[in-house]
């Protein structure tokens, strides 16, 4: 019999980590091949892991709960004989923990056995993987950020002390040597990674790490004044880490009351909001919209899209709308990056989709190169999967622009807060039939229409109101005007 690594995929080219949420076999289960077997969450996305290889499922070795590094084995899988020329060659059956920090105080948790410290290395499986969850093909390499040390612990890096020549500690660089995502919010806010207590391995910075500091006092930006944090750090005694941001208020339980603790997608989504209000200041525009042309180009189309397993929804039209109108007013579909604009050359709708377990939402990618079907069948598809969570990273990254649609629930309109690094999101509300007033040759009079409101929330730093107020309205005309040709 031979014994194959399942290991904890790269979800992602920026995703250095992953959350093993739930096993969904147990030691001694069959599996088949490409069977889902465990679920992880990131700060992308959940998904389900299939299994490299059908078998029999001989050991776990990440628990429920735990965070481990991407190419950690958190399983083995027993397959038959037949497969015992793609085994891996003996290595020790143990868990593989993520390396200690060479130079930290004795951990509370499982020390490697060795006297001495042990140089780090980037985590590779003890066999070559057959693809993104393990097997036998050439292992992907380590990921960004964590780079394989070897030799003595500690070596001169210039730039890592500003030219000046200073021994840095690997465990130093590797704390500096953090995920793009992370050095890239260090840049936006001024911060210097080295200074923020890290949870990652060996002290690493991780994204909610950077969050957490920059959500509170350490991550004011002032025009030539030192925060407080920053003060208290400059004076803290060389290796000591500056303090944690304290965490939100503790609020006691009365009786009866139900504590839930929050999933690692609510801390997330939470985290997320509290650094978008932070960061951006928000504006809102509301306009109206009359859906009435859109009512009946949807009542004659319905049917054929039903015979083509589409269903046709407001929101394909205003998503087909948005795209081509995002084109026209690029600073919508921009981000900020430091002290510059940049202008994406792509346009990638994100759609906001509810779940039972939180929120999440997935991206329509190159959206104005889609026809109306195009759009209508991708978000019957993404919303699909996005419940049953068979969504892949790719699918929930890159978004440029995001549309999120309250009004199915009923919700007249919202103020939403801006997906980051996106400069804006659409906010759908409830459409319903009212009574307005129209101009029939000449004559004004009462009419039956089908409206609703459409209100944008734009960083202020870089789109003007009247950039704002612009693209709404050349959205409102596109929809009120939607050409029967264009379904």
């Amino acid at each position: 019999m031979a014994k194959v690594d399942v290991i904890m995929p790269q979800m992602g080219e920026s995703i250095a980590e992953g959350t093993l949420s739930r096993w969904i076999k147990k030691v001694g289960d069959t599996v088949q091949r490409d069977e889902p077997i465990f679920e992880i969450s990131t700060d992308k996305v959940d998904a389900e892991i299939p299994a490299p290889n059908a078998g029999v499922l001989a050991e776990i070795l990440v628990q429920e709960g735990q965070t481990v590094s991407v190419q950690t084995v958190v399983a083995r899988i027993e397959t038959d004989a037949t497969a015992g020329a793609a085994a891996k060659p003996a290595a020790p059956e143990s868990p593989r923990p993520a390396a200690p920090p060479p130079n930290a105080p004795a951990p509370s948790k499982p020390a490697t056995p060795s006297g001495a410290p042990p140089a780090p290395v980037a985590p590779a499986p003890s066999a070559p993987p057959k693809g993104p969850y393990g097997g036998t093909q050439p292992a992907a390499p380590p990921p960004r950020g964590v780079p394989a040390v070897a030799g003595s612990e500690s070596r001169t890096v210039a730039d890592a002390t500003g030219g000046n020549g200073a021994a840095e500690t690997a465990e130093e660089r590797l704390r500096r040597k953090s995920t793009p995502v992370v050095r890239r919010m260090a840049a936006e806010h001024n911060v210097d990674i080295s200074a923020i207590p890290g949870t990652g391995l060996a002290g690493r910075v991780t994204k909610n790490d950077m969050l957490s500091y920059i959500g509170g006092e350490g991550g004011k930006r002032g025009s030539g004044e030192a925060t407080a944090p920053a003060v208290a750090a400059a004076s803290a005694p060389p290796g000591v880490p500056a303090s944690p941001l304290p965490p939100a208020p503790q609020v006691a339980p009365w009786e009866g009351d139900r504590v839930e603790p929050w999933s690692r997608i609510r801390k997330l989504t939470a985290d997320h909001m509290v650094m978008s209000r932070r960061v951006s200041p928000h504006v809102n525009t509301i306009f109206e919209i009359d859906y009435t042309r859109i009512v009946q180009i949807r009542a004659r189309r319905k049917q054929e899209y039903a015979e083509r397993g589409v269903s046709l929804t407001y929101l394909a039209f205003i998503t087909k709308v948005v795209a081509d109108n995002l084109r026209k007013h690029p600073v919508l579909n921009s981000a900020v990056s430091g002290e510059s604009t940049l202008f994406r050359r792509d346009i990638n709708i994100g759609i906001a989709v509810a779940l039972d377990w939180g929120l999440i939402v997935p991206v329509i990618k190159r959206a104005d190169e889609l026809s109306l079907l195009g759009v209508a069948r991708a978000i019957n598809d993404l919303g699909e999967r996005a419940r049953t969570k068979k969504l892949s990273p790719d699918e929930v990254q890159k978004g440029t622009f995001t549309i999120t649609n309250p009004g199915v629930f009923g919700s007249a309109i919202g103020t939403p807060i801006i997906n980051q690094p996106q400069a804006a999101i659409l906010c759908v509300g409830s459409i319903e039939k009212q009574p307005a007033v129209i101009t029939v040759d000449g004559a004004d009079m009462i009419a039956v229409r089908t409206k609703g409101l459409l209100s944008l929330a734009f960083d202020h730093r870089i789109v003007d109101g009247a950039d704002a107020d612009r693209f709404m309205a050349d959205v409102k005309r596109g929809l009120q005007d939607f050409p029967e040709s264009g379904a």
